[in-house]
């Protein structure tokens, strides 16, 4: 299948499964870049071009999401980004959306959210 857009997803989330998911759902439309941690996530926006959407996690090691996306919004406003948390971090999932986050997904998400969501927020 061939991509619906030029510009690459970067997923950032330390959980091996998270990522695994978000790649069988999004990665027969989508341009996938994955990264495993907070510091991956910004390298990857230092070096790579075309990054159109963010999904990043909030609970990592090292930095935690809410930091990595200041640096985000800081050093690439142009960069859309939506947080993905644990049930129980909703409070950290408005604090980014205070923060500049184009909206965020609880886990465990559905297929259908998650695309809708990329769709919604590649498309703008």
């Amino acid at each position: 299948m061939t991509s619906t857009t030029n510009k690459k997803i970067l997923v950032s989330d330390d959980e091996e499964g998270i990522r695994e998911s978000l790649k069988l759902i999004l990665g027969d439309q989508y341009n996938l870049i994955l990264t495993a941690d907070g510091q991956q996530c910004l390298d990857c926006l230092a070096n790579a071009k075309d990054i159109g959407l963010v999904l990043l996690d909030i609970k990592m090691p090292q930095i935690n999401g809410l930091d990595v996306m200041k640096i985000i919004k800081d050093k690439y406003p142009y960069v859309k980004v939506v947080v993905i948390t644990g049930y129980k971090s909703v409070e950290a999932a408005t604090e980014a959306v205070n923060l500049g986050a184009a909206g965020y997904i609880v886990k465990p998400f559905k297929s259908d959210e998650i695309l809708e969501t990329v769709k919604k927020n590649l498309n703008k």
